[in-house]
């Protein structure tokens, strides 16, 4: 008999986790006749009474392992640490606020038996999210796939089905900066991706600001493509070559048509103009350097306080 592993990054999920393990044991049901299963919740330094809850489910079912962070690593993390952890045959990653119904899982099930090595869910709308909130997200989409190396479906959630060598890539990228998405592409792979709608969460809030947004975009952009360094040298050499017009249109303008140089009010503007475009593509390359400097520091992806296997 294969083993199915279900791993549940979990951050202030009191209000929901019960709800959410009640359906995942009926959809396990479904399957025990082919699959044994283990859960393999993550709690992300919750300030709740996640861990709490967690503890009272492994009570009652020893099929159960918790992995307890020291403090608030985040999600990455706290993937990285579930499959770490996983020994399952076939490996799921998903949410426990119920944005990923359980109940996919047989489908992912089906798609793998057909032969597929990853089986992802990707939402064709965002309904109930904020407009600015979704077109900043498609935006994300078109911008990222127009400079990377690799595809990012759109619409991709982290909700997905994997064969025990395709985690095994993924652990095999040993890299502090963790964007799952791209990773997820990276390591290729068949891939089938099951079409769904958005659903609201069952309980609780969401943990997603727009500031956490922005962060996780940047994250992403930076951690595979260096596109935005060339775009800095583009505006560099762009810059250098309308400054050089500029210029001898200057020189020309004074020395050969006797016209005054350009006053006070241009050259405040070009200064501007200049040091707006230099604190640009030094934030550009600091977003690079900072990337460097946490991957040389090498300190560990998270801090486990406790674990319960």
């Amino acid at each position: 008999m294969e083993k199915l592993s279900i791993v549940v990054p979990c951050y202030n999920e009191e209000d929901v986790i019960d709800i959410f393990y009640d359906k995942l044991i009926e959809i396990t049901a479904k399957i025990s006749d082919k699959y044994d299963y283990e859960i393999v919740f993550i709690d992300d330094g919750s300030s709740d009474k996640t861990f709490s809850k967690m503890k009272s489910l492994r009570e009652k079912n020893s099929k159960i392992k918790i992995i307890s962070f020291s403090r608030n690593f985040g999600k990455e993390a706290g993937i990285y640490a579930g499959l770490g952890s996983s020994v399952g045959d076939l490996v799921v990653v998903m949410d426990a606020d119920l944005q990923h119904p359980p109940e996919l899982i047989l489908d992912m099930i089906k798609y793998i038996e057909e032969g597929y090595d990853t089986v992802a869910t990707r939402r064709i709308n965002r309904k109930g999210e904020p407009i600015f909130s979704s077109f900043c997200a498609s935006m994300f989409y078109k911008l990222i796939n127009k400079f990377m190396e690799i595809k990012l479906e759109e619409g991709a959630q982290d909700f997905r089905m994997m064969k025990r060598n395709v985690v095994d890539a993924i652990l095999s990228l040993d890299e502090y900066n963790r964007f799952s998405k791209g990773i997820f592409s990276w390591v290729g792979f068949k891939c089938k991706y099951i079409e769904v709608e958005n659903v609201k969460r069952a309980a609780g809030k969401t943990k997603w600001s727009f500031g956490s947004l922005w962060k996780y975009a940047m994250e992403g952009i930076t951690s595979f493509t260096t596109a935005p360094l060339k775009i800095a040298t583009i505006i560099g050499i762009l810059v250098f070559v309308i400054s050089t017009i500029f210029a001898f249109t200057i020189i020309i303008q004074t020395l050969i048509l006797g016209k005054d140089v350009p006053g006070y009010a241009s050259t405040i503007v070009s200064v501007l103009f200049m040091g707006a475009i230099q604190l640009l593509c030094v934030g550009i390359l600091s977003e690079y350097i900072s990337k460097m400097y946490m991957e040389i520091k090498d300190r560990p992806k998270y801090i486990i306080k406790e674990k319960r296997n």
